[in-house]
């Protein structure tokens, strides 16, 4: 049975870094909040959908979104799945 759960990811330390590293610290953020909230173990990885990506550098690195609603899907032999919510 896979665990799905919707959450709104804020990326406002990605703005706490120099301009040419806000969408690769955005990046992290979204791996980190993850992680952290799906309590994910040591041998689970995490797959970030490129939807993900997309939204995050849409507007180019200096200026990512300052949140990301994103849904996250935990199935059994899986990765962690992180998909852009679709609204």
């Amino acid at each position: 049975m896979a665990e799905t759960k919707e959450m709104t990811i804020p990326l406002r330390a990605a703005w706490n870094v120099p301009r040419t590293n806000r969408a690769k610290r955005a990046m992290a953020e979204v791996k980190n909040h993850v992680a952290q909230h799906m309590k994910k173990t040591e041998d689970e990885d995490i797959w970030i959908d490129e939807s993900v990506n997309h939204a995050i550098w849409s507007r180019g690195m200096q200026h990512p979104p300052r949140k990301i609603r994103v849904i996250c899907t935990r199935e059994e032999g899986f990765p962690l799945e992180v998909k852009l919510l679709e609204d």
